[in-house]
């Protein structure tokens, strides 16, 4: 593999990792992770 395919490769692996954290940080900070299982305890 050349050099640059290397960097393109670690690029696209920490933008799809960074986002994905965002993502799940973003869920855990408003609050949509714990509504959705009070709402599952409720419903069983």
């Amino acid at each position: 593999m050349s050099t640059a395919a290397i960097v393109m490769m670690v690029v696209a692996m920490v933008v799809i990792w960074g986002g994905l954290g965002l993502a799940i940080a973003s869920l855990l900070r408003h609050g949509a992770v714990e509504d959705r299982t009070e709402d599952l305890r409720r419903d069983v």
